[in-house]
């Protein structure tokens, strides 16, 4: 099967109690085989913390075998959709929402159609974006990351190094955190602090309808739905 699903649904302390099935589950999916995956699998550990809503289940696709270093967001979506269709996968597209987690800055020089990729994920599921990549999202978890690391630097996180690719925001986080994001699942940790993110991101543009340019980040927005959502049943 090409994705593991992680989750700690009913990860309940006594086998007597209760076994529910939740209402709603969303389903995460990311461009990046490890940053983003360390983050989600410590955000799921920490769901009744969050207070998300016991009926509420998150759950992340990984990528797996010869799809783990699957990206560019339009293979994604494509993967994404045969993984519905998998019944061990336990999507019900009545209810059940896929994230797909990727970066925005390839789409600021490289690639065009970004707006009909969006148009083609929200007809169904959700879009969650950072410009120029996960790493920003990152920044936004450490106290005083806006204010003292990004507000004033926009420009800098949005041009390409000498190797044409966007690093500012990794080194500041390697700065900030003395992690290497792409191989240390310490990184993940940076979730305890989700709560301070989507905070200090309201500072920053979330519209990822309007992100060229930009500093972007919807993705603690995404969250933060998720922790308030309360299932009308």
């Amino acid at each position: 099967m090409p994705v593991h699903t992680y989750t700690n649904w009913n990860s309940r302390p006594f086998d007597n109690e209760e076994q529910i099935e939740p209402f709603r589950k969303y389903f995460f999916i990311c461009e990046g085989a490890n940053t983003e995956t360390f983050y989600f699998k410590r955000l799921i550990d920490m769901r009744k913390e969050l207070g998300i809503h016991p009926l509420i289940d998150i759950r992340l696709w990984e990528k797996t075998d010869e799809d783990k270093n699957l990206s560019f967001a339009k293979n994604l979506i494509v993967f994404a959709e045969k993984q519905k269709h998998i019944p061990e996968n336990d999507f019900d597209p009545e209810r059940d929402k896929m994230v797909i987690v990727f970066d925005g800055d390839i789409f600021e020089e490289k690639v065009q159609g970004y707006n009909e990729l969006i148009a083609q994920i929200e007809k169904t599921d959700i879009a969650a974006v950072s410009n120029p990549g996960f790493e920003l999202f990152l920044i936004l978890h450490i106290d005083g990351g806006y204010e003292q690391k990004i507000k004033g630097h926009e420009s800098e996180y949005l041009t390409m190094d000498e190797k044409d690719s966007y690093s500012y925001a990794y080194n500041v986080l390697v700065e900030l955190t003395r992690i290497n994001a792409k191989k240390n699942c310490k990184i993940g940790n940076l979730a305890d602090n989700v709560l301070m993110a989507i905070e200090q991101e309201k500072n920053i543009n979330q519209n990822i309808h309007d992100i060229k340019g930009k500093v972007s980040s919807n993705i603690g927005k995404i969250i933060e739905m998720i922790i308030n959502e309360s299932p009308n049943i």
